[in-house]
């Protein structure tokens, strides 16, 4: 009987170790395992079908139709010199003894600028007096000669009447009086020969002091005190004077933008030391001949501003911009909203024309008539093309379609034909189609993927960036 107890007691014991582990691989855990995936993926796609339902364009980028002004104009950079100024030098040569003004000061015309020395000119003015009156004397002999020659020849002649004297005593007599006639002549000659050379000299030696042509400010100065001149080859410039009342702004307009330009349109200016301020002319003149500067043509476009305060110096650099047209206070949408321009329907309807069924913009906008509110003042230009208009839509501002997308209410976007008159480079005015506060798109929003590789690319050149050696 003992071999059978012990035999019981092997089979009732417990394996070492403890209780077994349930396996993570039996069936019924694998069971579980794939229907709380297939809810979690039928939760996923229930909610992106409700999503996509009533939020069809969570992706996009979008932004509001706005109020503002709008300006399409040609940029150009110039600088600015005085309209009227006279650059003062002098006609004799010699050393500059005396500059009497500096750079920067007030003249009237009239007044004593620079003194050349005069020595050599008074010279000469001496000298050609001296002369005068030796010719002076010179014509009180002659004239006393041709007297006492004119007393012989009547003495001659009336005793050749009375027979009492020769036919060749008489003709002597003649031949005197002619010469001294001659004599007389010549000293006279001589004198006014002398007083031309006396007024030339006497006009150098006025030339020697410079005064000043016109009223202005002194803004340059060439020639300093000491400096020797030489006015035989040209005229050395000693300063400039300049009436800074009314400057005259030079800009270089290329030649795809100088068709653009009209003369009389308005233009405005803004200084590197005032950007905040804006000085106003109008278009005066473009030089028909251009300047080619590294093979690049450009026109010079002139217009004048008023100086009053003096702000403007000569050689400021002038960012001129030139009014082709301009709207204000009206409905904006930005031009990375515009799809591709629509197609024009068979049977010729001409821009402007009634949107077809699908494309037409709902509400008040309907039927090409202005929107609630777009109303404002416009500043049309002189028939130039629009920045940015594509090729064949003709001239000047007038009513372009476009289309656009159309956020709505309920989360839809909608295809939507607009009209727009003045564009720039960034927004374009809105005739009709579109309302104030409508969202429009404008772009699409990165996905994970493309921030991702964003991010990747940036720490790429941040690696690029830094020094070598630097971690």
């Amino acid at each position: 009987m003992q071999p059978a107890a012990q035999v019981t007691t092997k089979a009732n014991a417990k394996p070492p170790g403890g209780r077994r582990k349930p396996s993570l691989f039996r069936p019924r855990n694998i069971l579980i395992g794939l229907g709380v995936l297939a809810i979690a993926t039928g939760v996923y796609w229930w909610q992106a079908g409700g999503s996509s339902g009533s939020d069809a364009a969570s992706d996009v980028l979008t932004t509001a139709i706005d109020r503002g002004n709008i300006e399409d104009n040609v940029t150009a950079v110039g600088n600015l010199q005085p309209r009227n100024y006279v650059d003062v030098g002098t006609q004799v040569s010699g050393q500059l003894r005396k500059v009497l003004v500096e750079i920067g000061q007030e003249v009237n015309q009239g007044d004593l600028l620079a003194e050349i020395d005069p020595t050599v000119y008074q010279t000469r003015v001496e000298a050609n007096r001296a002369q005068l009156e030796n010719l002076g004397a010179q014509l009180t002999q002659r004239e006393a000669e041709l007297a006492l020659a004119q007393q012989q020849y009547k003495r001659q002649k009336n005793l050749l009447a009375e027979n009492a004297t020769s036919e060749d005593a008489f003709q002597n007599a003649e031949k005197t009086l002619r010469a001294a006639e001659a004599a007389v002549k010549a000293v006279n000659a001589q004198i006014r020969q002398t007083n031309s050379t006396l007024r030339g000299d006497e006009a150098n030696l006025g030339y020697t002091k410079i005064y000043a042509p016109m009223s202005g400010t002194v803004v340059s100065q060439n020639a300093k005190q000491g400096q020797t001149l030489n006015a035989n080859q040209s005229a050395p410039i000693i300063l400039r004077i300049a009436d800074l009342s009314v400057m005259t702004v030079t800009t270089q307009v290329s030649e795809a933008d100088v068709s653009r330009l009209r003369i009389g349109m308005p233009a405005y200016f803004t200084t590197l030391g005032r950007p905040d301020r804006r000085w106003r002319g109008t278009l005066a003149k473009i030089n028909p001949t251009p300047e080619v500067v590294n093979n690049v043509v450009l026109y010079n476009a002139l217009y004048d501003v008023e100086n009053t305060g003096g702000e403007l110096m000569t050689q400021m650099t002038a960012q001129t911009f030139f009014v082709v047209a301009a709207a204000e206070n009206v409905l904006r949408v930005p031009v990375a909203a515009f799809q591709r321009p629509p197609m024009r329907p068979p049977g010729g309807n001409q821009a402007g024309a009634a949107p077809q069924a699908g494309a037409a913009a709902t509400g008040p906008a309907q039927g090409g008539q202005p929107p609630a509110g777009a109303t404002g003042e416009r500043r049309r230009g002189d028939g130039a093309a629009p920045a940015g208009a594509p090729p064949g839509e003709g001239t000047g501002q007038r009513e372009r379609p476009r289309m656009v997308q159309v956020l709505k209410p309920d989360g839809t976007l909608e295809e939507r034909r607009i009209m727009i008159g003045v564009s720039d480079r960034v927004s374009a005015e809105v005739v009709s189609g579109l309302n104030e506060g409508d969202q429009v798109v404008v772009g699409r929003k990165p996905s994970a993927g493309q921030l991702k590789a964003q991010q990747q690319q940036q720490q790429q050149n941040m690696q690029r960036m830094r020094p070598p050696g630097m971690l």
